[in-house]
């Protein structure tokens, strides 16, 4: 009897002893930040860049932000909503994520509103860009860009640059239609005229018959919006259909001269003009080392403008994090969220207290060939550029 007890005793010590020595692993509790990304399909490259701008912000930044270790949960929605608003349930009820982030797509990002809004928890947009996202939950943020913040600056430029007449053509659906209605508001305010406006499908686009269309039209300038990913066949068509060669100058939104596509368009792309918020040839000390890190972890990879959005998209849960001393709930973390400023890779942002989205500079790039690559190299600088939708009410 005497023996059983001392074992007895001697096991509730082991057991003691084990619990505290697990203390600490209890105290560092476990921050689940879910990613919904199309890693696999047409839009695989905006997945597969988010992610790595998120990883790679962990890498330089490590993984423990207010005594809480963040564990990102990668999840492929191949970009179709159906799935994207499952994975999100699941992983809010199955897999406990305090927040998620990624959405490739703009229907990808709306379909998940009613789940987020349900459930309280924050939703970081890293990539989709139509201005009306946000309004649609209290639960929205965003990193990534909205189209009226690319188009407008695009336009206010062209009109400064002699250019009168214009031909618009974009991807038909948010923002795509975003990118048209934005630009061609600035730029017939201020005396320019849209020739005509084009819209393509959103599924396996074939340019050739529109882009002759433009060519028949003849105007100073064709301004394009294509979601990224797909510039590359765009600009071969443009280069076969001979428009650079009629001096029909291309003025665009960043997303079709995709740093991570950039190369493999070639000579046909040389001089494109866009306006975006990130280039991987933004000179600046928080780029630089950016751009080293990922090239470290992905040689095989150039960073764009979707890999920075999941980069500050990290940098916007930490900080939220910070603020909010580890408290995960949703309301405390939109509450921190508002306000926030940093310095990115891209330069000086903020988030809107009252839309909850980004502020940020846009950039004129013109494409150029630098140590025998092509960058899009910045030459003018719009600052701290609001949505413009949410801007003026509309």
């Amino acid at each position: 009897m005497i023996t059983r007890r001392l074992l007895i005793a001697a096991s509730a010590a082991g057991i003691a002893a084990s619990v505290l020595a697990a203390a600490p692993s209890y105290a560092q509790e476990t921050v689940k930040v879910g990613l919904i990304l199309p890693m696999t399909g047409p839009f695989a490259s905006t997945g597969r860049q988010v992610e790595a701008g998120a990883r790679t912000y962990m890498a330089m930044h490590g993984d423990t932000v207010a005594g809480k270790k963040i564990e990102l949960v990668v999840r492929d929605d191949a970009g179709t909503a159906d799935q994207t608003r499952r994975i999100a349930q699941e992983l809010i009820v199955n897999d406990g994520v305090s927040v998620l982030g990624g959405f490739g797509l703009t229907p990808l990002a709306l379909s998940v509103a009613p789940v987020i809004t349900q459930a309280k928890v924050p939703a970081v947009i890293m990539a989709a860009a139509t201005a009306s996202i946000t309004e649609q939950s209290d639960y929205y943020t965003r990193t990534s860009f909205t189209l009226p913040q690319a188009a407008v600056p695009v336009a206010t430029w062209a009109t400064e640059n002699d250019i009168k007449r214009v031909v618009t053509l974009v991807t038909d659906y948010g923002p795509g239609i975003d990118a048209e209605t934005w630009f061609t508001k600035e730029f017939t305010e201020k005396g320019g005229e849209i020739v005509e406006a084009v819209r393509v499908p959103l599924q396996n686009p074939d340019f050739a018959p529109y882009l002759q269309r433009v060519r028949d039209a003849d105007p100073d300038a064709i301004f394009v919006f294509l979601p990224s990913g797909v510039g590359s066949l765009f600009m071969k068509q443009f280069a076969d259909r001979g428009l650079a060669d009629a001096g029909i100058k291309l003025i665009a939104t960043g997303d079709v001269t995709d740093d991570d596509i950039l190369n493999e368009m070639g000579k046909p792309a040389l001089g494109t003009i866009t306006g975006q918020h990130y280039s991987a040839a933004h000179d600046s000390p928080e780029n630089n080392a950016y751009v080293d890190a990922y090239k470290a972890a992905y040689p095989d990879m150039r960073p764009n403008f979707m890999s920075v959005g999941g980069y500050d998209g990290m940098h916007l849960i930490y900080a939220a994090l910070e603020k909010t001393s580890g408290d995960t709930s949703g309301d405390a973390l939109m509450e921190a969220i508002k306000g926030l400023s940093w310095t990115s890779p891209r330069g000086p942002v903020s988030i809107d207290p009252e839309t909850r989205d980004i502020i940020q500079n846009i950039y004129m790039r013109e494409v150029k060939e630098v140590d025998g690559e092509l960058y899009n190299v910045e030459f003018a600088t719009y600052e701290a550029v609001k949505d413009p939708a949410k801007a003026s009410g509309e």
